[in-house]
């Protein structure tokens, strides 16, 4: 099955547009979150160049994102370009084992690679080994827990159309298999 920004799109707005007033949007430069204004009366999780991964980053994002922060443009998060020292680069990833987590386990509800990511293409420092272990435990505990609302909503429809019948299981996660 392709997996395309259209399909991501029509899932995401059959679900979300009533029930969270949030929409899937294609394809700008950079990805970003607007909430609802004047001009627009849903909140846009609005992905770049029309890539499935970074789709599904950012629906990740709002998944973490609590009801206060979807009110805020980019959920109302610092984000320091490319080119960051190491310093920068571990607060970074502080902030970005939640996300990458539901991304993983979004990649892997719709059977499609998942890579981690540094975000930091021109920096000299690429995502570390306890970052990628912070993700695999974050991820481990939600299987094991259950994840939160919206993100096994997101899950269960990813999991529906790309391999129907086939729930996750905690064996198909592993450091070893990913980049």
């Amino acid at each position: 099955m392709q997996h395309t920004p259209e399909m991501l799109v029509k899932l995401f707005n059959q679900a979300f547009i009533d029930s969270y007033n949030t929409e899937l949007v294609c394809c700008e430069k950079e990805p970003i979150y607007r909430p609802a204004d004047n001009q627009h009366p849903h909140h846009r999780i609005i992905f770049a160049h029309g890539f499935f991964a970074s789709a599904l980053h950012e629906i990740s994002h709002w998944c973490v994102a609590g009801e206060k922060r979807r009110l805020l443009e980019d959920f109302g998060y610092w984000y320091e370009p490319d080119g960051r020292s190491v310093e920068r680069q571990a607060e970074f990833e502080k902030v970005e084992v939640k996300p990458q987590a539901f991304e993983w386990i979004f990649s892997q509800s719709a059977g499609f690679k998942f890579h981690f990511s540094a975000d930091n293409l021109s920096g000299d420092c690429g995502p570390s080994e306890s970052f990628k272990q912070a993700v695999y435990q974050q991820v481990q505990q939600w299987l094991k827990q259950g994840l939160p609302t919206r993100a096994r909503i997101w899950s269960d429809i990813l999991i529906q159309h790309y391999r129907p019948n086939k729930a996750l299981t905690i064996e198909e996660f592993s450091l070893e298999d990913i980049s």
